[in-house]
């Protein structure tokens, strides 16, 4: 049998989600509150997002001014950031238990507790290194829970139409927030200890009222079906559903190793610039590690259109060949990023760094959106959170690993054979791939990979499926057959000149 063509829908996959045509009576009004909470959903998404970038400088500079010593300050980022570690799979759990716009709010109030006791502890002088790593540690965890019931809510409340415009502008505000808000939290911790604790108080309210205010739940009813024989599961066993749910979507396979390798890529080469940069000021230090946020902003802002010229209708048969075009955007992102740290090679400046930087961060935020879209699109009912969870654990934990091998890196071979091994391993993974997918389709297909001789298509027999039955004939053209071969009948042999005929020679 021939091969099933790439990410064809199986018996056990629900295909794309269906939506809910809305009524005539009232699509004005409804389409109207739709905007409304799309705005709210936004808007909640971007306060809950600055304000976790901006705490990832405040807490390490408050244990700063706290203690005076590096050692904390490298304990209030590790209090941060080990949630994501530690939390992503429990939490996917949850979520898929849950409605999405509950967890969200249990999350946003912790996170509102937790950032104003820290910030009456600054204004009374009484706050320590224990509370401040407790709250740290409360913020990445919530904030953990609050990412993944994001996604869910998405899924649930946004209609399909406004989906790739929902998901541009979320991915927009994480680019923004990374690029801005940092800067802004350090400006504000300059200007008084409690400042950005007010900021961050005001931002985290702002969100916890936006999810609130979401009408009718902001979600629509999500059936989370029971085990067999209607018992318990086990926490292992949901788990390795969710895998298992993963491991069934090819796309979302290959997305998963790619981010993987370019998070690990990415963060290895801004741990070779910082090691350096001795001799470069702090403001070219910020610009350069800014570039990559500001091109996650023109990569979402392209993702849209891009994705309609890919669907083109002059366009789409002639790429056909290649695949659908989330598996071109991922190919395409592979040799940008081998391109991107070929630049770093060249030159050794902070232009090129920052150039580099600014390819990479593009090209990572039109993968983000062709992932997520497949994600919430594809994915079964009540295992998206376990599959996101399962995936950001793995890209995470590249970028936890990235900052120990990028300092190992350079301190064994110096900063311009650091770069060059870079672009030497992401240059050897890119032309593997581009070599493995097309021998694979060859081996699973059995056909020739190069163009067919003459124009024409060679087939196996077993390529042509069961032989098409030939056309019943007409009622009329069966009475012409039946009269012809009754004249053929009949019709009597004729005797040439010469020539006698075996009746008369009496054979």
């Amino acid at each position: 049998m021939p091969p099933a063509a790439p990410d064809a829908p199986r018996s056990d996959d629900p295909g794309p989600r269906e939506e809910t045509p809305p009524s005539s009576g009232g699509s004005r009004g409804a389409g109207t509150r739709s905007r409304w909470d799309l705005i709210r959903i936004c808007a909640g998404s971007m306060s809950s997002t600055v304000g976790f970038r901006t705490l990832g400088v405040t807490y390490p500079l408050l244990a700063l001014s706290l203690t005076k010593s590096p050692v904390h300050v490298g304990w209030a980022g590790f209090a941060l950031t080990l949630p994501t570690l530690l939390f992503y799979v429990p939490a996917g759990l949850l979520v898929d238990r849950m409605t999405a716009r509950a967890v969200m709010a249990a999350t946003e109030a912790a996170r509102l507790l937790a950032v104003a006791s820290v910030f009456l502890a600054v204004l009374f002088e009484g706050v320590t290194l224990p509370h401040l790593l407790a709250a740290a540690f409360v913020e990445g965890t919530f904030w953990v829970v609050y990412s993944l019931a994001e996604t869910a809510l998405i899924r649930s409340a946004v209609p399909r139409a406004s989906l790739v415009g929902m998901l541009a502008t979320s991915e927009t505000s994480s680019h923004v927030a990374v690029m801005a808000a940092r800067p802004v939290g350090g400006f504000l911790f300059g200007l008084g200890h409690c400042v950005p604790f007010v900021m961050n108080t005001i931002l985290f309210l702002a969100s916890l009222t936006a999810v609130l205010t979401l009408p009718g739940g902001g979600e629509r009813h999500v059936l989370r079906t029971a085990p067999p024989g209607g018992g318990k599961t086990s926490f292992l066993q949901e788990m390795t559903a969710g895998v298992g749910e993963l491991r069934s979507h090819r796309f979302l396979r290959n997305a998963m190793a790619l981010t993987t390798v370019t998070n690990l890529m990415i963060n290895m080469l801004i741990i070779v610039f910082v090691a350096g940069s001795v001799t470069q000021s702090p403001l070219e230090v910020g610009l350069v590690l800014a570039a990559s946020g500001l091109g996650g902003v023109l990569g979402s802002a392209l993702a849209p259109p891009l994705r309609r010229l890919l669907r083109h209708p002059l366009l789409e048969p002639r790429l056909a060949p290649l695949g659908p075009p989330r598996e071109i955007l991922l190919f395409a992102h592979m040799w940008i990023w081998a391109f991107a740290l070929l630049i770093p090679v060249v030159g050794e400046s902070p232009g090129f760094f920052g150039a580099a930087l600014f390819l990479m961060g593009c090209a990572g935020a039109l993968s983000n959106m062709s992932v997520r879209a497949f994600e919430i699109d594809r994915v079964a009912e009540g295992k998206l959170a376990r599959v996101v969870s399962v995936h950001r654990l793995t890209t995470h934990g590249a970028v936890c690993l990235a900052a120990p091998l990028g300092g190992f890196l350079v301190s064994a071979v110096g900063v311009p054979a650091a770069t060059r091994s870079l672009f030497l391993v992401m240059s050897g993974i890119t032309l593997s791939v581009a070599v493995a997918v097309p021998l694979r389709r060859v081996l699973r297909s059995g056909t020739p990979a190069g163009p067919p001789v003459s124009g024409r298509i060679r087939r196996r027999p077993e390529d042509l499926g069961p032989p098409v039955p030939e056309p019943a004939c007409r009622r009329s053209d069966l009475f012409r057959q039946a009269v012809r071969l009754c004249g053929q009948v009949r019709r009597k042999p004729r005797s040439h000149r010469g020539l006698r005929t075996p009746s008369q020679t009496g054979r």
